[in-house]
């Protein structure tokens, strides 16, 4: 019996065409196309199963739901947990609409954050900082008291700065998927919501360290690492062990020769493409523990990389992303050469006149 592939449906982002399978979503739909379309994304993880719609930041307006049914949706839909259809026309970074929304969330998201960017180990590497220098504001209109929280120790290796937290859930799902047993969630409701562990139990297992790296922001920080360099001034490279718990692919970042930090390798979502365990984590930062395979792409954590804020490489405003997304081209095969300086185009018309003028007496 012949395998039959499931039939392709076609949606187009931006202005731009991709054949996804059905249950794609948008967003993962994007991120075929490439970063400069992809919707930002603060909650959803791709490993972690069940993640995303909790922080709105990949709202995105749906044009046409689909070939059968081209009404738009009334509202903006979030691009993680919205499937495509097929003719399905969405905008993103061309709708105003998406724009100020997202302006909106990033604004909310702040309300509570420190301005902790100049002692956070997180700097260089957050995805909130990335966010916000897209579509942050320099000035705040919030004047009420902020809520604060102590810093806990919640396991020998990881410190919670529940201040910084903006609630993803991250790591509720990433302890719950790959552990055995989870002790820490999400504390109270509303504006009282924490994460915490019950009693001030610990957390302590063989990849606990994992919630580390899917935190978005500083709110869980790894102890051993603390203050020791900023990430810009570090060499990231892949290196490999045999390791009995996990994969053993990492990544190792030198200050010099010394390893000062190991995390799990990331794709250039900022997602983790294999768990490691605290023994690779914590236990082994000697250079001849590991076989060194060569330095790490960087491409997504743009500060480490310094292309973040090159001007060729700075993504373009949203005026000129809508004059692209709308732009068509005119093929005129008329012939100029004989026509009347009224007919000229304006850069043919230009060329007519003399290079300089001379004044009247």
């Amino acid at each position: 019996m012949e395998d039959t592939k499931p039939q392709l449906l076609t949606v187009t982002i931006d202005g731009i065409a991709v054949e996804v399978e059905p249950g794609t979503t948008i967003l993962q739909a994007a991120r075929k196309i490439g970063p400069d379309v992809a919707p930002p994304a603060m909650c959803y993880y791709q490993p972690l199963k069940g993640s995303g719609g909790k922080c709105r930041a990949c709202l995105v307006r749906v044009a046409a739901g689909s070939t059968k049914d081209p009404r738009p949706m009334p509202k903006l839909v979030a691009s993680c947990l919205t499937a495509v259809q097929d003719g399905m026309v969405v905008e993103n970074t061309t709708n105003p609409q998406v724009v100020d929304a997202r302006n909106g969330i990033v604004e909310f998201l702040l309300l509570n954050h420190p301005l902790d960017c100049p002692v956070c180990d997180q700097a260089g590497e957050c995805d909130l900082q990335n966010f916000a220098f897209d579509h942050g504001k320099a000035t705040t209109r919030y004047e009420e008291d902020r809520r604060t929280f102590e810093k806990k120790d919640i396991g020998p290796y990881i410190q919670l700065h529940m201040t910084r937290c903006i609630l993803c859930y991250r790591c509720v799902y990433t302890a719950d998927q790959i552990t055995e047993k989870r002790v820490h969630g999400v504390l109270g409701r509303g504006d009282a919501s924490e994460i915490g562990t019950y009693i001030e139990k610990a957390i302590d297992n063989d990849f606990s360290g994992n919630v580390i790296d899917v935190c978005p922001v500083g709110a869980l920080t790894d102890k051993t690492y603390r203050f020791k360099n900023r990430v810009w001034f570090t060499k990231p490279v892949d290196a490999h062990r045999d390791c009995p718990t996990c994969s053993g692919k990492v990544t190792l970042w030198y200050r010099g020769d010394e390893v000062i930090r190991v995390t799990a390798r990331k794709n250039e979502w900022n997602e983790v493409t294999e768990f490691i365990c605290n023994t690779c984590r914590f236990e082994t930062k000697k250079t001849s523990d590991w076989v060194i395979e060569g330095p790490t792409k960087v491409s997504r954590s743009s500060v480490i990389s310094a292309n973040k804020y090159r001007a060729d490489l700075e993504k373009p405003s949203f005026g000129k992303r809508l004059a692209a997304a709308e732009y068509k081209p005119i093929h005129d095969e008329r012939d100029t050469s004989q026509l009347s300086i009224q007919q000229l185009p304006p850069e043919r018309f230009a060329k007519t006149l003399p290079s300089a003028v001379e004044p009247e007496p």
